[in-house]
């Protein structure tokens, strides 16, 4: 379940302020100091450290990072996509020193753990769907989260604030293992966005000062916290600069020595230290044992268009596909969108959420068998969609409520037709424990052991849904993934109406949506006001509850797609509006 499991608690009083603080911030509404500060002003002499000539490009992209409708970018060559537009520019100017996909999106998510640092770190994951367009051929790279070798007994929800929390990171060694595999520049020029925005500082944008707001109890909690995001005694106001000098420290040692300090040197060491004084039992061994794994994607056709996903344990991808089967059982083209027909809107929830609810169940198939090959296969789909339309709404079973939105997606795409698309997530609430190792946050990744804990040693599950949808000539036409709560509900809409109905990618973004489990309404699916209301109450008419929230509602994500025309070549994409989404062309 990608972005940031719930912790009990987050609920009722604390959970509407979260909410409230966050929408004024994405909005630049409701906060008297954010209004006066934002946007920015222009940097004063000397603010910005040796790189003042990049001032007003970083003042300009700093100032879209905002929530609402976005550019359209079309290229004919590269393009980028990432909720962050500082990190679409780095990833972008890449592209065009002759980098490739691969190199462009690892730029794009190293840079993003820095100026998004509420959504993502070095201590989270990080996993990658490659299509090497001069071989054909399609790659997965899984860098997702470990358990300890020590058992976690009796772990449970209370245990993500202390140092029980942190699982064993995988963001670096998927960091490396994609750059060694598939990249074309050296490390170190990868990272020097990410080095620079880290020493010499940005400007805090709106989205971030309200996460800093909300989590400013978890921040102080320590010295090391305070010094990173509370120097003068207090969070930076919007727009002022936020300088993580111990953050470029490491980044740079990592630029230098990689693996040998991260997992097998002092980087390991300290956050060991640190997770074991906090209760925890991650060791140095857990990090030196760990390895990034290479696997072969989930796959299977959408209407004759094969189609690459994540597969387990980052089974994101595995379930679109299994939601796309289903749904390719519909004649959705006479039926309408689901914004549109209260049938679709109504067949394609239930199928989300039941494939939601089966898939909470997946282990890590190194440890536990897992009949893939039967769970994608059309005949199960078939089998699955008649069972469905013997009961009703399968919403009233009242699951657990599902995670806060959060995490990142980059999708990239170069000249020569590569294709690079990238999750990577703190898989938590942000600075969840208020931990911090080596200058950045020890991300609680361990929450997504609340769903299924893995096996000691072994690999936790999460919805993380990089996928790649082919033409029939079998080169990509469209690559996407999402974060959020609304992930995969998100990326089935999208993939069906650019798929199915031809919607320009630009349009589809803003179209209403549904989403997954609502946050406040236990058994409810999420849909925004904006779809009509005569859709919405056909649809609890036939028993299917729905909570209705705002039009372009954060929880459902971004949708970090590229649609490339089979025809032209053209590469177009939109940022969503729900989050700071940027696309750029090369």
């Amino acid at each position: 379940m990608l972005g940031r499991p719930m912790e009990r608690g987050i609920t009722g009083r604390r959970a509407f302020i979260r909410s409230t603080a966050l929408g004024a911030a994405a909005a630049g509404l409701g906060a008297r100091e954010l209004s006066a500060a934002w946007p920015p002003a222009a940097p004063t002499e000397g603010s910005a450290g040796p790189h003042r000539t990049d001032d007003d490009e970083r003042l300009a992209l700093i100032a879209e990072a905002h929530f609402g409708p976005k550019t359209p970018a079309a290229s004919q060559t590269g393009m980028t996509i990432c909720s962050h537009p500082l990190a679409t520019r780095e990833a972008v100017k890449i592209l065009r020193e002759g980098g490739n996909a691969c190199d462009a999106a690892l730029a794009a998510s190293v840079t993003q753990t820095v100026v998004e640092p509420h959504m993502t770190g070095i201590t989270g994951v990080l996993s990658m769907l490659y299509f090497d367009a001069a071989t054909g051929e399609t790659t997965y790279v899984n860098g997702g989260a470990n358990a300890p070798l020590a058992p976690l007994t009796g772990f449970s929800a209370a245990d993500i604030a202390t140092g029980r929390g942190p699982g064993v990171p995988g963001f670096w060694a998927g960091f490396e293992a994609a750059l060694a595999r598939h990249g074309s520049l050296p490390r170190q020029r990868i990272m020097e966005g990410a080095i620079t925005f880290a020493r010499d500082g940005f400007e805090t944008h709106p989205f971030l000062w309200g996460e800093l707001f909300v989590m400013c109890h978890k921040i102080g909690l320590t010295e090391a916290g305070r010094r990173v995001f509370m120097p003068d005694g207090h969070i930076p106001r919007p727009g002022e600069l936020l300088v993580q000098s111990e953050a470029a420290d490491t980044l740079e040692r990592l630029a230098e020595e990689g693996n040998d300090y991260y997992y097998h040197g002092g980087f390991a060491q300290q956050y060991s230290d640190v997770v074991q004084k906090a209760g925890g039992v991650i060791t140095p061994e857990d990090f030196a044992r760990y390895e990034a794994r290479w696997q072969q994607p989930a796959w299977s056709t959408y209407r004759g268009y094969p189609i690459a996903g994540s597969p387990p344990p980052d089974h994101g991808g595995s379930l679109v596909i299994e939601m796309l089967n289903m749904i390719e059982l519909m004649d959705l083209q006479t039926l309408g969108p689901p914004n549109e027909s209260a049938e679709s809107l109504y067949q394609m929830s239930r199928i989300h959420n039941l494939v939601f609810e089966e898939g909470g169940k997946q282990n890590d198939p190194d440890s536990h068998p897992l009949p893939l090959d039967v769970i994608l296969s059309k005949d199960y789909a078939e089998m699955r969609f008649k069972l469905l339309q013997m009961g009703r709404s399968n919403s009233a079973s009242n699951p657990p409520p599902p995670p806060p939105a959060g995490s990142n997606h980059v999708t990239a795409v170069d000249a020569a037709g590569n294709v690079a698309t990238i999750l990577h997530s703190c898989m938590s609430l942000p600075w969840s424990n208020g931990l911090f190792a080596a200058g950045v946050t020890v991300c609680a990744s361990g929450a997504h052991f609340l769903r299924v804990m893995p096996e000691p040693g072994q690999r936790a599950t999460a919805y993380v849904a990089p996928n790649i949808v082919f033409n029939r000539q079998g080169t990509p036409m469209l690559a996407s993934g999402s974060p959020s709560v609304g992930l995969l509900a998100n990326i089935v809409q999208n993939t069906t109406n650019i798929v199915d109905f031809g919607i320009p990618i630009a349009e589809s973004v803003l179209r209403p949506r549904f989403g997954g489990r609502s946050l406040e309404v236990p058994g409810s699916t999420m849909v925004e006001a904006d779809v009509d209301a005569t859709v919405i109450d056909a649809v609890r008419d036939r028993g299917h509850p729905v909570d209705v929230m705002n039009p372009w509602n954060w929880h459902h994500g971004a949708f970090e797609g590229i649609h490339i025309d089979p025809d032209t070549g053209v590469r177009s994409a939109c940022g969503d509006p729900r989050r700071c989404s940027k696309a750029e062309g090369q």
